[in-house]
């Protein structure tokens, strides 16, 4: 992809920002964003990419260029738990200046996540036609931020006419950022803290590689239309949560304490047909994934993690 102008909100997530760094080197590149991480922007603006500081919750679009060609929107107002009239407002308020403000693009992309799902038992494998009304006891704010969001997409992508995809995101993770809910959690055993898990078998998720989010933000962009497109991201594989964390203490040394009980974060597995008929398949394999990411973000771990690998690899092809 060159030679285009692309808008880019939550310029230093865990999804935005290896997009903007990735894309920046053949494209003019504007990031939208509070960056709280200084360290963040720096490397944003190293790479070539325009940074704006951008909070949707109070700021508009004022002075921004209109003609970008292409958007990732993937900023969010997760909301504190409580405020579920303040969380639907701003997202809603946000996505719709956005979009309204980009109506000429060639194509947009939102960002939404599997916890817009109504969840049913842990095995289902949710499709884009399965019901909504997730719940999050963990923030329960959030799915209503990102049905609220969803629901101002398709509305302002046939009002508009502007080609629209909606990602529905499983969990994105890479050397960006806290590394999403993988290092999140491998931090947890780092402090020794118990690692919460269902009482009863595991929760599953698929698991996506950064690497694999950046090469496929632009075929997603290509399959953008009218009415929006809803389409589920996420990886290839299924991926029990508990099965990472022992990989996780496996590579590194670092015990693991689960927590057996009834509020674990739970998390959901995506049948993959629309994805993979629109854009294939993913390259990242996620215990590769995984090793490559402690070893980028935990240097003291690298020795312990090229040794494991070395001899599992040897023990493999032996």
């Amino acid at each position: 992809m060159h030679g285009k102008k692309i808008l880019i909100t939550g310029g230093t997530g865990q999804v935005a920002r290896p997009v903007a760094e990735a894309l920046a080197a053949e494209n003019e590149v504007w990031c939208l964003g509070r960056f709280g991480d200084r360290a963040a922007r720096t490397a944003l603006q190293e790479r070539g990419a325009r940074t704006v500081v951008w909070d949707m919750a109070t700021d508009d679009l004022a002075g921004l260029p209109r003609d970008f060609t292409h958007v990732l929107h993937s900023a969010v107002h997760r909301g504190d738990g409580r405020d579920f009239e303040e969380t639907a407002r701003v997202n809603a308020t946000g996505t719709a200046r956005l979009m309204t403000h980009c109506s000429t693009a060639e194509s947009f992309l939102y960002v939404s996540s599997g916890v817009v799902y109504d969840r049913a038992d842990g095995t289902h494998r949710y499709r884009e036609s399965d019901p909504l009304g997730g719940a999050a006891p963990w923030l329960p704010t959030y799915p209503i931020a990102k049905i609220t969001a969803e629901g101002v997409a398709r509305g302002l992508a046939e009002t508009l006419g502007l080609p629209t995809v909606i990602a529905r995101l499983n969990i994105a993770y890479g050397p960006y950022g806290h590394g999403g809910v993988p290092m999140i959690l491998f931090n947890e055993m780092r402090r020794r803290q118990p690692c919460a898990v269902p009482r009863q078998g595991q929760n599953h998720c698929n698991l996506l590689h950064t690497d694999d989010v950046v090469r496929q933000v632009p075929l997603l962009w290509d399959a953008a239309r009218v009415p929006a497109r809803v389409v589920n991201w996420g990886g290839d594989e299924e991926v029990g949560i508990t099965d990472l964390l022992e990989y996780m203490s496996a590579l590194t040394g670092v015990p693991v304490l689960l927590d057996r009980c009834d509020t674990s974060r739970e998390t959901a597995i995506f049948d993959h047909g629309v994805r993979r008929g629109l854009i294939g398949d993913c390259t990242v394999d996620w215990r590769t994934g995984i090793a490559r990411t402690l070893a980028e973000l935990f240097e003291e771990y690298r020795d312990r993690i090229d040794e494991y690998l070395g001899t599992h690899t040897a023990d493999a092809a032996g």
